[in-house]
């Protein structure tokens, strides 16, 4: 089984996801600080989440104004 560029790039996105909601879970529980990390990386995480913040805004098309589920 083959795996080419693109099979590799979304493996690589994936695997980031997961490192990212690794981290959120460590400084969740308090076994991590943000501070704790280099200040790069504290620079790339707040990056990426204000991104994926900011596209969510932008992906929620029907709102939940009345809270209520469909």
């Amino acid at each position: 089984m083959a795996i080419d560029d693109d099979d590799f790039s979304r493996l690589d996105a994936d695997f980031v996801r997961v490192l990212e909601d690794l981290i959120d879970a460590l400084i969740a529980n308090g076994t991590l600080r943000l501070t704790d990390l280099p200040v790069q990386a504290q620079q790339k995480l707040t990056r990426r989440k204000q991104q994926r913040a900011r596209l969510s805004e932008h992906l929620d098309l029907l709102g939940d104004e009345d809270g209520q589920v469909i």
